[in-house]
C-alpha cells in the first residue's frame, strides 16, 4: 500500500506546455512565498524538471519542491518493460505519496460541478508539480517526517501556494493526483475562501467523493485522498431508493471529520449512525483494500438491515 515517504504531500496544476518556471517563481514571489534557490532540471522529466525550493518548516527541514515540467501528465505510470523509466519515478513517488496509474482519467470522471474537466485535461501539454519533503539533503537512514507532524498544516499551506502558482500563464487547472481532484481557478478559490473564513478543512480541494452504481438497487459512493491526513478513505453502500446521494457525500465528509478527531480506531462491526440519523443503523467494517481504485485502506459502511445483500452484490462486482 503506497506510503508517505521522500515526499508527504503533493498537487499539480496542468498546463499548456508553454509555462516556464520564471513565470511560477514570480507568480509565488508576488504573494509572499520567495525562492530559496532555484535547481536545474534533473536528465529525466519524470524526476524534475526545472524547480524552485521553498521554505515550509526549516526548522525541520520542510521545504516545498515546485518544479515545471512541459510534458504531459504519465496517467498511466509507465511500465517495466515497455516504459520503465516513469514506472520506477512513479514507484519512488515522484508523482506523489498516493497517485496510481488512471488517477487523472478518474479525476474526469468525478469532477463534479466542473463541465469542462475534460476539456482542460484534453488540452493541457504540461504540469506545475509541488512536492513537499522533510528529507531533502537528509542522510539516507534518517526519518522522513518529522516528530510534530501535522498533515493539515501541509495541505494548508500547499493550499495556499496552489492558489498564488493558479496566475502563472498558461495554467489550465489544479489537479491533486493523491485525491483525484479536479478543479479550475474559480471552484479552488471559492472552496478555499470558504473553508478559510469557516475555519474548516478544505476536504473537497485534497479528496474527492465518489459516486457508483453496484447494480440496479444499491449505490457506492466513497472517498479517495484520505491518506494525505493519515486517516482510511471511506465507502459508504446503500438501498438507491431509500438515500440521496448529496445526503450520502455530505455524510462521507462528516465521516472522514469525524476520524480527523476521533481519539481511537474504529473497528469492524461496530455500529454507526448513518446519513442524518442518530440510531446507530448503520455497521462498519475495517478492511485493506476497497472496491474501486486505487488501492486504499478504507472503512465500509453500510446499513445493517441490508448488509446482507450488499455483501452478495459485492462480492458479484468484485468478479
Amino acid at each position: 500500500m503506497p506510503t508517505k515517504g521522500l515526499f508527504s504531500q503533493s498537487a499539480c496544476l496542468l498546463t499548456d506546455g508553454r509555462t516556464t518556471i520564471d513565470q511560477v517563481k514570480r507568480a509565488l514571489d508576488r504573494e509572499g512565498y520567495p525562492a530559496l534557490k532555484e535547481v536545474s532540471g534533473a536528465e529525466d522529466w519524470c524526476i524534475s524538471g526545472p524547480s524552485i525550493v521553498l521554505e515550509y518548516l526549516p526548522e525541520v527541514n520542510g521545504f516545498v519542491s515546485v518544479d515545471v515540467v512541459n510534458h504531459p501528465w504519465p496517467d498511466a505510470m509507465g511500465d517495466p518493460k515497455s516504459d520503465p523509466t516513469t514506472f520506477a519515478a512513479w514507484g519512488t513517488s515522484n508523482f506523489g505519496p498516493f497517485a496510481f496509474p488512471g488517477g487523472l482519467s478518474r479525476a474526469c470522471q468525478n469532477a463534479w460541478g466542473w463541465d469542462d474537466a475534460t476539456k482542460a485535461v484534453d488540452a493541457h501539454r504540461g504540469f506545475i508539480r509541488f512536492r513537499m519533503s522533510y528529507a531533502f539533503g537528509l542522510p539516507k537512514n534518517a526519518p522522513c517526517l518529522p516528530k510534530d507532524y501535522d498533515p493539515r498544516a501541509e495541505v494548508n499551506f500547499l493550499s495556499e501556494l496552489v492558489l498564488a502558482a493558479f496566475r502563472a500563464p498558461g495554467v489550465l487547472c489544479y489537479f491533486n493526483p493523491n485525491g483525484e481532484v479536479l478543479l479550475d481557478y474559480a471552484g479552488f478559490r471559492n472552496m478555499w475562501n470558504g473553508c478559510v473564513e469557516q475555519d474548516q478543512v478544505p476536504l473537497p480541494l485534497w479528496m474527492n467523493v465518489r459516486f457508483y452504481n453496484l447494480n440496479d438497487e444499491f449505490g457506492l459512493m466513497d472517498t479517495v485522498g484520505n491518506d494525505q491526513l493519515d486517516i482510511k478513505d471511506v465507502e459508504a453502500f446503500f438501498p438507491n431508493s431509500e438515500y440521496d446521494p448529496n445526503d450520502v457525500a455530505n455524510y462521507l465528509r462528516n465521516v472522514t471529520l469525524y476520524l480527523l478527531d476521533a481519539e481511537r480506531e474504529i473497528k469492524s462491526d461496530e455500529a454507526f449512525d448513518g446519513p442524518g440519523e442518530t440510531n446507530l443503523s448503520w455497521i462498519v467494517q475495517c478492511l485493506d483494500n476497497g472496491l474501486i481504485s486505487p488501492p486504499r485502506h478504507v472503512l465500509r459502511l453500510c446499513p445493517k438491515t441490508a448488509r446482507r445483500q450488499i455483501d452478495k452484490a459485492i462480492a458479484r462486482a468484485a468478479k
